[in-house]
């Protein structure tokens, strides 16, 4: 799909990875790299199918597994006719620049004004399929607003590049050939299945379809027909299949209806950030403990909690719960949860976050192994330098804050990487 950036515990990550391969709906929850909010796919004469002899060879050694699977002959033959390889999407696969942002900058986009105003003027004009939605799979609508709007930007951009051609090329090209060839013989599927005709499965060039822009695998495991014409059609301009299938997703993660995602907090002084993010406590626990709503008043109890600090020390903190997990399973970025969650109460009515966001920019990846370096030189053991802040990071970087008397969030910031320098 687009240029990613992956955004763990400890912060935002550059890397290159597929969106297809990440999260959810609509790359499985398999990393946590959030996919930029929607624009618009570039279809240039290099996402267009062409002819290449390497490709057609492997296609007719496919046709035997496609087979075996339950395709037919007859959906093969017909899905392939127009097929081919398509060269821009291995392009974009191999060629993918280090995307890097701020949760900040993240959000202005995901929630931004206009973002939030085209939701509250969808949900006004959606109102009766949200509400049948809603009382059938139990989501709040203004959460499947959200996602809609991150997908797709509410439907405008559900991508043009046809959807076998781009598949087939990525099995083809082999870097992570068995997964695109499972989602390539679930897009057969679908095809037999008579939901979409093969010209009009189109979708990002990674293969996610639709207004929520779901993979193959987990349309056949999740999409819904809303309205029980025998199509589940996710690709039309009426969102009802789509947003409805976003609702059974959420829905079959076990969302609590009517419950919040998580609270903006405001964290006390000398509080132990090592208790951030894994420790679960009830919200009487973390309220006794000094944390409180930035908004004031008590934060109801919804059962296990966790703080998150996305920034460190120095920005926003949140209370969240168990429908910021069941969020995570459409994209396992903490970003991209707290970007839905975040643009779905703004849809709903509420106002701006009220923690003004850390200053400094997001680390490159160079400058994250940096850090590791400099901090393994000091006796911080990282176990490597390869630029990806997991937990030994994370652990080393809160050995060297406490030891030099920092405020011991673990996060990997730009201040740190200058006071190591």
């Amino acid at each position: 799909m687009r240029n990613l950036t992956k955004f763990g515990r400890a912060g935002f990550l550059g890397v290159s990875l597929a969106a297809l391969a990440s999260c959810g709906a609509v790359s499985g929850p398999l990393d946590s790299s959030p996919r930029p909010p929607a624009r618009a796919e570039q279809m240039d004469e290099n996402m267009r199918p062409r002819p290449n002899a390497g490709f057609s060879n492997w296609v007719g050694n496919y046709r035997s597994r496609a087979l075996s699977a339950g395709v037919s002959g007859v959906t093969f033959e017909r899905a392939f006719a127009s097929a081919g390889y398509i060269p821009g999407v291995i392009e974009k696969d191999r060629n993918q620049a280090e995307f890097t942002k701020t949760l900040g900058e993240y959000l202005s986009t995901a929630a931004s004004d206009t973002r939030v105003e085209t939701g509250r003027a969808m949900l006004s004009q959606y109102a009766g399929l949200l509400s049948e939605i809603e009382a059938r799979y139990g989501v709040d609508r203004q959460t499947v607003l959200a996602v809609w709007g991150m997908e797709s930007n509410f439907g405008k951009r559900r991508g043009d590049v046809p959807v076998i051609s781009a598949l087939a090329t990525l099995a083809y090209e082999g870097r992570r050939g068995r997964f695109f060839e499972q989602q390539l013989t679930s897009a057969l599927k679908i095809l037999q299945n008579g939901d979409v005709a093969p010209e009009k499965m189109t979708g990002s060039w990674a293969g996610a379809m639709g207004h929520t822009q779901f993979i193959p695998t987990s349309y056949e495991a999740y999409a819904a027909d809303f309205r029980g014409d025998g199509r589940r059609d996710i690709w039309s301009d009426d969102p009802t299949d789509g947003l409805a299938s976003t609702a059974k997703y959420l829905s079959n993660f076990g969302w609590r209806k009517g419950q919040p995602w998580g609270v903006e907090v405001v964290l006390p002084a000398g509080f132990n950030f090592g208790l951030a993010g894994g420790t679960k406590k009830s919200a009487a626990e973390w309220q006794a403990l000094g944390v409180r709503a930035a908004t004031g008043g008590q934060i109801r109890d919804f059962g296990a909690a966790e703080i998150l600090v996305p920034e460190g020390a120095q920005g926003a903190a949140f209370m969240t719960f168990r429908n910021f997990d069941v969020i995570k399973r459409y994209n396992a970025a903490d970003a991209y949860a707290i970007g839905v969650g975040h643009l779905g109460d703004r849809i709903a009515g509420a106002g701006p976050l009220r923690t003004k966001m850390a200053t400094g920019r997001a680390l490159k990846r160079a400058e994250r192994a940096e850090i590791q370096s400099r901090l393994t030189a000091l006796g911080y053991d990282t176990g490597g330098a390869d630029g990806i802040i997991g937990p030994n990071s994370i652990a080393a970087i809160r050995r060297y804050q406490q030891a030099n008397g920092l405020p011991v969030d673990g996060f990997a910031s730009e201040a740190l990487l200058k006071r190591l320098r």
